[in-house]
């Protein structure tokens, strides 16, 4: 028996089949445009969702040869904090709002306002921000009431293909969270919240945990896809939550650290906690009856991305002809430079940031050039002052009190030696990478493992099939280097702010 993952990303659908000890025998992916039909605006078509699940699912029964007979059980992560809107014929009336969209700062203020922030705060341990999908109901009330007024149903976007896949209104705990209409410590939807706001309690899903079957695949799903008729779909969970699965961030103690193009720092937690300060975020988590909490900075393997693409187009063009990743000759650039490189700073705040700072304006800047610089000081400046950024979520979870025991670092930037020695010497911790990383779409499909009987709970799942693979262990000599290059970078922001509210 196999079991199978959906991934709903933000550029394409993924999917991956795996067998009962975790192998990954076929993985699909097919891709989908995102709209910005205005400046701030960012949007895609949930038709295009559907039919990049219906390739991917397709691909993957053909290449792994196996018969969706012998599918057991499917799983559903995505995109968080995007709003699909139904009529009541279910069709879809406007293209879907996403988590990037940022065009519902007035809304949120209003939300804020409206329900009290007091309030807001101690239902859904977070405040409203403009890519949750509270904000985006009310943008519509308010600019698009021919549209709102056909309103019946507001679903996430996994659970729109839940939806397309079962015919079933339902979501999940850990994606809900990010809505900032769900009660995160109850783990149900925030009735007063919706009913202070005027929302109708019955657009919303049944919430059931991850592992829960949702319901079974029609059908026409079966038809569409290939897959059998009835087949069980369970919870699943949101990208991050989905992601933490997969890399067995299921107990307490356990952190991962996610370096891909945003940087993410997720712990698990036992019970709900939360930064006095809100700058991060508190979410159920797929395992039932637990919680988590991340810090996110906006951009860390795309300020490197950035960086490549600005400044090292030339050897971008001799790495490829030579059949080479360009990222390794920029790393192997930095390697022999110093930690700190030698006095010159990067702050990678080059779309805004959130963790610490949640702030659009912020922005991004070298500071302590000098003529002795070379690019690949610039290059080492830039990984370090990824992980800065990194160590300013870990700074937060250590004033909450949570246990950091171990440390897995996941994403591209986890495949960089050079990344995970920065890594564990600036935050003192060992970091552990994987053996297999697949991304949600396995986390997911670990899920309906549990929720059809493959395993009894989340961590069992875990312990069978997560192994781990490198361990970096932190370089003592560099420690008090790296603290005192670390109080440099915490100067920056405090002293660039008032500029940037200028720029």
């Amino acid at each position: 028996m196999y079991l199978l993952g959906i991934d709903v990303g933000t550029t394409g659908v993924k999917a991956v089949l795996i067998d009962l000890q975790g192998r990954v025998l076929a993985s699909g992916a097919d891709t989908y445009p995102l709209h910005t039909p205005q400046p701030l605006w960012a949007e895609q078509d949930p038709h295009d969702w559907w039919r990049a699940t219906r390739q991917a699912i397709q691909q993957v029964l053909r290449e792994s040869g196996v018969s969706a007979s012998q599918v057991r059980g499917i799983g559903l992560s995505g995109q968080m904090h995007g709003s699909v809107f139904l009529d009541e014929q279910n069709r879809v009336i406007r293209p879907a709002l996403l988590w990037c969209d940022q065009r519902t700062a007035e809304e949120c203020a209003w939300i804020t306002e409206r329900v009290g922030q007091e309030k807001v705060l101690q239902t859904t341990l977070n405040p409203v921000l403009t890519g949750f999908q509270a904000g985006k109901i009310i943008w519509l009330r308010r600019h698009e009431p021919e549209n709102y007024a056909r309103v019946r149903h507001v679903l996430l976007p996994k659970d729109y293909i839940r939806f397309m896949l079962t015919g079933e209104y339902a979501t999940e705990a850990s994606d809900a969270s990010g809505t900032a209409l769900f009660e995160v410590p109850k783990r149900d939807w925030a009735y007063e919240i919706l009913d202070t706001l005027e929302l109708p309690r019955e657009w919303f899903p049944r919430v059931y945990e991850s592992p829960e079957i949702t319901g079974r695949v029609h059908a026409s799903a079966a038809a569409a896809t290939g897959l059998v008729e009835g087949t069980p779909v369970v919870g699943g969970a949101g990208d991050q939550a989905a992601g933490a699965v997969g890399t067995g961030i299921v107990q307490a103690g356990r952190v991962s650290v996610s370096v891909g193009t945003s940087g993410v720092v997720f712990a698990h937690l036992d019970q709900p906690r939360v930064d006095p300060h809100y700058r991060t975020h508190t979410f159920c988590h797929a395992v039932p009856g637990s919680w988590h909490v991340m810090g996110v900075m906006l951009m860390a393997g795309g300020a490197l991305r950035w960086y490549r693409d600005t400044f090292a187009q030339a050897e971008m063009y001799a790495a490829h002809a030579a059949g080479e990743d360009p990222y390794d000759r920029l790393l192997k650039e930095a390697e022999p430079i110093p930690p700190g490189a030698e006095g010159l700073l990067f702050l990678p705040y080059l779309s805004g940031e959130r963790t610490p700072h949640a702030d659009p304006k912020a922005r991004g800047a070298f500071v302590g050039a000098t003529l002795s610089h070379q690019r690949a000081h610039f290059t080492r400046a830039v990984l370090e002052g990824v992980v800065f950024g990194l160590r300013d979520s870990f700074e937060i979870l250590q004033a909450m009190g949570i246990e950091i025991r171990e440390v897995r670092m996941t994403g591209g930037g986890a495949r960089s030696a050079l990344w995970r020695q920065i890594l564990s010497d600036v935050t003192g911790y060992p970091l552990y990478t994987l053996q297999a990383e697949e991304g949600p779409a396995f986390g997911v499909a670990l899920l309906a493992g549990v929720g059809t009987g493959v395993w009894s709970s989340v961590p069992e799942a875990c312990e069978a099939v997560v192994r781990l693979a490198e361990r970096t262990e932190p370089n003592p000599r560099y420690r008090e280097t790296y603290e005192r290059v670390y109080t440099w970078y915490r100067q920056l922001y405090p002293a660039l702010r008032p500029l940037f509210e200028q720029l």
